[in-house]
């Protein structure tokens, strides 16, 4: 299965080997590396290049036969702001279309305004609330756009 694609001067293409470089963006948008690794080895994991460099990261896992999960989605801060996510985001939809999923889900923080815009916008919509999650699942509090970080908001969008 080919899962490699170019758009833009942009390369998707499947993480074989999860190097360091990996790791840092992995660890951007999930502080917690057990839980990282955890849904490393169950899970796809893409990489996004600009011009040979990486810029991105995601990693796909499936929930049930029917639903596959973003675990993470991190844009290196460099490539912030040029629709790169944004990219990956309708990758994962082709991808689960191409798998015959039927829902694409995602996880946020509740404080995540930058991330609840764009995977809105995308089409998600909220479909759950995991309460706690970040105060249960993490050793140190999170404070995000100056708020205590502790509900994880569920985002699904039908395929």
């Amino acid at each position: 299965m080919n899962n490699k694609i170019k758009a833009d001067q942009l390369e998707i293409k499947p993480v074989d080997k999860v190097t360091a470089a990996h790791w840092k963006l992995l660890l951007l948008a999930d502080s917690n590396k057990n839980l990282v690794q955890s849904y490393l080895q169950l899970g796809l994991t893409f990489a996004i290049y600009k011009e040979a460099k990486l810029a991105a990261i995601m990693v796909l896992q499936e929930v049930s036969q029917f639903k596959l999960e973003i675990k993470n989605i991190s844009v290196d801060p460099e490539f912030e702001n040029q629709g790169i996510a944004t990219k990956l985001l309708h990758y994962a939809i082709q991808f689960a279309k191409k798998h015959h999923y039927q829902q694409l889900q995602i996880g946020t923080g509740s404080t995540s305004f930058k991330q609840l815009y764009l995977y809105q916008k995308v089409g998600f919509r909220i479909t759950d609330i995991k309460s706690n999650f970040f105060i249960e699942n993490y050793e140190r509090p999170i404070h995000e756009n100056g708020l205590l970080l502790r509900d994880m908001l569920m985002l699904t969008i039908n395929i």
